[in-house]
């Protein structure tokens, strides 16, 4: 006999409760309260294949109110994923493939990893984005290779978040008409029930913002929930919010409608209490062959697939270079020219041997390599001008009559929605993205750069105006611990150039990069190009080398970007008083810790006295000069003044610079 409906979201009510109560720790209450619109998605509209989680064209599923991951492993396991019952039985347990949140390469099936509420549904926004651009770039007429839809659970405390303001406002203004979100609407939250701090007139909200809004609607109605979907996807001009209201912890007699169910497991007494009340009456974990066949997606998802299949090679017969274009992108491979454009890009610049900021050598590097990756898509949060992220190929991205257009991103002042957009459009595949802002201003976004180093992505994130040099705009635009925070950050290398040929290498060093995003941090004002042989542009992508030498250096002075050249006076005078210098630019203290121990060795000599010099905070730097060595840096805020005059007032002078490096010989 097939399973009903029922039996079918009890099933996830059942997984949810036992797995949460065998592991003593977890979120019961949505998955049980969000069992049928996980049904009604997966069970019938959504399009996936279980055994092919990289299919280009499938639907992506992002559930961004990512407490309830039993809800997703749940499906992911009945509808034929590679996610087994002791996968399930494993459920927060050490290097299991079920995590306490959803986690990216851990569990087959999961598109981003979700937990960090608000980011689920900002990710969401770039997957569309990333949609809507690759099916404008390569759909031909009745040849539509992209056509896939975003689905997204999220709950409150997703809408609650600040970031969700941020991304659903330009979702909207973007015509997303391939997103459609599902707002559980449960109105609980860990402190209990949200009216006391949670009354926003959620349907007029979304409305405002341009969405396509269907309120009302009843989460537990199966029928009603699949009428939803079809409405969302009959409206291609506008993203949908789905607004369904659900009991969280449906079935629990005793906790229903609590937020007792919310962050804790049910107890042995209220689980039994609960089948009783569903009607389920199997063992914990024991799920009848009937509701796995119900289920199973496996053969739906292989005809999908094949269809998908037949469409392509009919595409690639007609449009062979670009069904070529298609997959090397989604791959995330390389033009196979790249090293060849890189070459070129850093001999022209050390050719030119131009003596500009570093932003602009930034510009340059993007004109230079860019048009040989139509992937790049750049970006800024509303300082496009200052931070240069555009370029000479750069056309703005606009929707007009609902088609797309362009290859830079103006994001507004997003900067912490365009970091988890940029994280989407990477995840979906297809687009290398980059996004600017100052560096002051990464500390709103710092959340979603830890989730791109958690998640190995290769996003790059661009900061101009890098320290006091800014100068006038003052302490608040000054940044000071900003960069070590970027560099302590595991999985990211953070760059700071120090000329033109530095910031093409970064630039390069960031573009080949397949699983740890890249920090790249220019200056405002002007630096003085350096003149370097060879083997020293080469040893640039190391992190550091050696930029002046002498032999048997008595001090070792380390530098990074603006300080380097007042590294290079200072040892020129103090070479002519007859002091032997070494100087070590740093472009990336990340990239230079993953050298061997031989080459860091032959950067940095035992024995010899060494001397950091940076705008940014001194502490950070103990680990290259130990406490016996000095550091010139800030550890106090900035000041408003002429940059020059800044510089001067904080020590960052020839003379003092000159005046430390000798107190350190002996």
């Amino acid at each position: 006999m097939a399973a009903t409906r029922t039996d079918l979201a009890n099933a996830i009510r059942a997984l949810a409760m036992d797995a949460v109560q065998k592991a003593n720790s977890g979120h019961p209450g949505a998955p049980m309260g969000m069992a049928e619109i996980g049904l009604a998605l997966w069970g019938s509209k959504m399009r996936f294949n279980p055994q092919n989680t990289a299919w280009a064209n499938r639907d992506r599923f992002i559930l961004s109110n990512g407490h309830g991951s039993m809800l997703q492993y749940a499906l992911l396991h009945l509808t034929g994923y590679d996610l087994s019952m002791d996968d399930l039985k494993s459920f927060r347990q050490f290097h299991s493939k079920t995590p306490g949140h959803p986690e990216l390469h851990y569990t087959p099936g999961v598109e981003t990893t979700t937990g960090p509420l608000g980011q689920g549904i900002t990710n969401a926004v770039g997957f569309a984005l990333a949609e809507k651009l690759l099916a404008a770039q390569f759909n031909k007429p009745g040849l539509d290779i992209v056509d896939h839809y975003t689905y997204v659970f999220m709950g409150d405390g997703c809408l609650m978040e600040g970031i969700s303001h941020e991304a659903c406002s330009y979702a909207g203004t973007l015509g997303l008409g391939k997103l459609v979100a599902f707002w559980d609407d449960n109105g609980i939250s860990i402190d209990g029930h949200v009216e006391g701090w949670f009354t926003d007139d959620t349907p007029k909200r979304f409305e405002s913002y341009g969405w396509h809004v269907i309120a009302d609607v009843d989460g537990h109605d199966v029928d009603a929930l699949e009428a939803a979907i079809d409405a969302a996807k009959a409206e291609t001009k506008k993203p949908t919010l789905i607004c369904c209201k659900t009991i969280i912890g449906k079935g629990s007699p005793n906790k229903a409608a609590s937020h007792d169910c919310h962050g804790a497991p049910l107890g042995d007494a209220e689980i039994a209490l609960t089948r009783e009340a569903i009607g389920w009456s199997h063992a914990p974990f024991e799920i009848p062959a009937e509701v796995y066949a119900g289920w199973d997606k496996k053969a739906a998802g292989a005809a999908w697939e094949a269809e998908w299949d037949g469409l392509f090679a009919k595409y690639a017969a007609q449009f062979p270079a670009e069904a070529a274009e298609f997959t090397r992108r989604m791959k995330g491979e390389l033009p196979a020219n790249w090293n060849e454009v890189v070459a070129a890009a850093v001999a022209d610049a050390n050719t030119k041997a131009e003596t500009i900021a570093t932003r602009k050598a930034s510009q340059n590097a993007l004109s230079a390599l860019c048009p040989s990756a139509p992937e790049m898509l750049g970006g800024s949060a509303d300082l496009t001008g200052s931070n240069l992220t555009n370029w000479k190929g750069s056309t703005s991205l606009k929707v007009e009559n609902g088609q797309i257009s362009g290859n830079h991103i103006s994001y507004g002042v997003r900067e912490f929605g365009m970091s988890a957009i940029m994280n989407g459009l990477v995840l979906h595949g297809g687009f290398r993205p980059f996004g600017g802002t100052f560096l002051m201003f990464c500390e709103y976004a710092l959340n979603a750069l830890r989730m791109a180093a958690l998640m190995k992505t290769n996003n790059i994130f661009v900061y101009t105006h890098d320290s006091i040099g800014l100068g006038e705009d003052g302490p608040t635009h000054q940044p000071v611990e900003q960069m070590q925070i970027l560099r302590c950050t595991p999985n990211m290398n953070t760059w700071r150039p120090c000329d033109t040929v530095e910031s093409v290498v970064a630039w390069a060093a960031a573009i080949g990069e397949r699983t740890t995003p890249s920090s790249l941090v220019f200056t405002r004002q002007n630096l003085q190009f350096q003149t370097r042989t060879e083997q020293q542009i080469a040893d640039i992508a190391k992190g550091a080398y050696v930029l002046v030498d002498a032999a048997n250096p008595q001090v070792v002075i380390i530098a990074t970007g603006s300080e380097v050249d007042l590294a290079v006076k200072a040892a020129a005078e103090l070479a002519a008083a007859g002091t032997a210098v070494r100087v070590v630019s740093m472009p990336s203290t990340n990239v230079f810790d993953k050298q061997d121990a031989a080459y860091k060795a032959s950067v940095l000599p035992a024995g010899v006295p060494r001397l950091a010099v940076e705008a940014g905070t001194s502490d950070f730097w103990r680990k290259y000069v130990g406490l016996e060595g000095d550091v010139i840096g800030i550890d106090t805020f900035g000041e408003s003044a002429p940059a020059p005059l800044l510089f001067k007032h904080f020590g960052f002078t020839v003379e003092n610079v000159v005046a430390r490096a000798k107190a350190l010989v002996k």
